[in-house]
């Protein structure tokens, strides 16, 4: 009987489902209809971000399935992040505030530092001279406030490599509870995995389909050949393949679909699982990263002058 792996626990207790939908890049036209086809087919987690610019249409979404009883907000699963622009102290709570007016609602679920970059408030785009020097402690401090409030009930990270989130672990009074990063079979970060679960931080997948239209073929995750073999042996899709890894693998998966059947797909990874000898074959698979950062490093501004120093060296397989 194959491990459903419905969940998984987090270091505060709280207990965040193993699928989420992402939402990145989902028209907001098409993202309140992805909503709801997705929490009718069972999800509860929904991914969102201010950066993402459809917090409003998030909310308005999820208020017709609260008020018409399909969901209760306690059985949702919500996580938002702090965009780069509003990393100062106290533009933090600030930010938050605005997520939680959007979304309607009183909390989230879980608060994510969405990069380790910090930008000038106010600024949009990604300009070089918007970059500015980053500090996370300060941030964090602030994110620990919101987390005391209980406006935040989990806080953590994203985009962090395992020396950043060494670093905040060590000046930490609330230990971030996940660090949400490309994962997938194209780029399966063992290191990072294996660093995140000695410190007993959630690692969370984004993009755990790859990016459909980026890349060459070979970085194109649905149409790995490896994939595609072992998805023809188990009578499944490459999505669902690729998604099922990340469950075995130990991490939740977000991915994002605006398509009713795919979004149905993406949620039939429980009752199966990979055998451990087509699983080992997926660790053959030759890595890269597709979401680089480019934009967040500068020769003059911020605090990043190389991919190196933004990843501290997990820019090629770690």
């Amino acid at each position: 009987m194959a491990k459903a792996i419905p969940f998984f626990e987090l270091n505060t207790g709280a207990k965040i489902p193993s699928v989420g939908l992402g939402t990145w890049q989902a028209d907001p036209g098409a993202v309140a209809d992805a909503i709801t086809a997705a929490i009718k087919a069972g999800y509860r987690h929904i991914d969102c971000a201010r950066l993402y610019c459809n917090e409003k249409e998030v909310g308005c979404a999820l208020k017709r399935l609260f008020d018409n009883g399909v969901v209760k907000r306690g059985e949702v699963w919500i996580t938002s992040k702090l965009w780069c622009n509003d990393h100062a102290p106290e533009d933090v709570p600030e930010s938050l505030e605005k997520t939680l007016q959007d979304l309607q609602l009183d909390y989230v679920d879980l608060y994510l530092i969405h990069w380790p970059v910090s930008m000038k408030k106010g600024s949009e785009g990604y300009k070089p001279e918007n970059l500015t020097e980053t500090n996370i402690p300060a941030t964090w401090r602030a994110m620990e406030a919101l987390y005391d409030s209980g406006k935040a009930r989990a806080i953590g990270v994203s985009n962090f490599s395992s020396k950043k989130l060494g670093d905040l672990l060590a000046v930490a009074r609330v230990p971030p509870a996940v660090n949400q990063v490309e994962c997938h079979p194209v780029w399966q970060q063992p290191k990072l995995h294996e660093f995140c679960q000695s410190r007993g931080v959630h690692l969370s997948g984004y993009s755990p389909l790859g990016s459909p239209d980026a890349g060459t073929i070979k970085t194109q995750v649905l149409k790995n050949s490896i994939l595609n073999t072992i998805a023809e042996k188990l009578g499944k899709s490459p999505a669902q393949v690729a998604l099922r890894w990340g469950l075995q693998m130990g991490h939740s998966v977000l991915p994002k679909s605006t398509n009713e059947a795919r979004i149905k797909e993406n949620l039939d990874i429980f009752y199966w699982s990979i055998p451990e000898d087509l699983f080992a074959k997926l660790s053959g698979i030759e890595q890269e990263r597709l979401v680089k950062g480019t934009v967040f490093v500068h020769e003059t501004y911020g605090s990043y002058k190389t991919l190196d120093e933004l990843w501290d060296g997990e820019t090629s397989d770690a």
